[in-house]
């Protein structure tokens, strides 16, 4: 089964604990600390659309982008009922085929989604939110770091509401470099318990190599933050964020 199918219905009571407002606050910070005045931003594997409610109550227009139909089809519920000026658009596409109608002044991948792109991937990714980035905007994202991944290596997890119980087994895969969650869900439908199985893949990423293909892919200004702090990454931090500038000069190239 996909990644995201049968979890995108209780994605949202699985991961209650992660506090949007929080990730919007740090995000804002960065902006501020860059001068950059930000009107519009997409929403990179925005997911069920948690953090992307939170940036339209705050009055950015949001572009939101996930692989996911489940997902977005929760998200496309949550987002129905924010009042904003420009409703959030929506798009069903994979970071890799990113297709926008026009440019944006940030852009924001959030909760490891850059960990999902395979490494032959990357290049092609990061080219794609070069391209559809302003002149002088901003990309941030977050990745699992490469300690916390390889830590989890058979390690197992468990989760549950009054709707769902999930329980995932993490295992290290050195030859393609990433960590493998086999995720099962049990989950009450019409008085029976149904059962669902995904295997979701993140892939590790060194902090060098992102810099690395940042800067490849034309960004500059490339900058390493500890979890949600204006400040480095400290020795063992498990979350670390990116970020990365378009050049004001940068001029754009033609769709590919």
């Amino acid at each position: 089964m996909s990644a995201y199918e049968s979890l995108a219905a209780f994605y949202d009571e699985l991961t209650r604990d992660v506090d949007y407002a929080a990730f919007a606050d740090f995000y804002e910070q960065l902006f501020a600390d860059a001068g950059l005045r930000v009107h519009s931003v997409l929403d990179a594997a925005c997911g069920t659309g948690s953090l992307s409610a939170v940036l339209a109550g705050r009055g950015y227009d949001l572009i939101c982008a996930d692989q996911s139909e489940e997902m977005l089809a929760v998200a496309a519920e949550k987002l129905a009922e924010i009042s904003a000026a420009e409703p959030p658009l929506l798009l069903c596409q994979p970071l890799e085929s990113l297709d926008l109608y026009g440019t944006v002044d940030a852009e924001i991948c959030s909760l490891d989604g850059m960990n999902y792109v395979p490494p032959e991937e990357l290049d092609t990714v990061l080219h794609r939110l070069w391209l559809f980035l302003e002149p002088g905007g901003m990309l941030v994202f977050d990745v699992n770091t490469p300690e916390k991944l390889k830590a989890m290596d058979g390690e197992v997890f468990l989760d549950e509401t009054e709707d769902v119980y999930c329980v995932w087994r993490a295992e290290v895969d050195a030859a393609a470099n990433a960590c493998v969650y086999g995720i099962d869900l049990f989950f009450a439908r019409d008085g029976l318990w149904e059962r669902a199985f995904e295997e979701h893949v993140e892939y590790i990423h060194t902090p060098d190599t992102l810099r690395e293909r940042l800067l490849a892919a034309g960004f500059a200004d490339v900058r390493l933050y500890g979890d949600r702090v204006l400040t480095a990454p400290r020795a063992g931090e498990q979350r670390v964020f990116f970020t990365a500038r378009k050049p004001a000069s940068a001029g754009q190239t033609q769709r590919r």
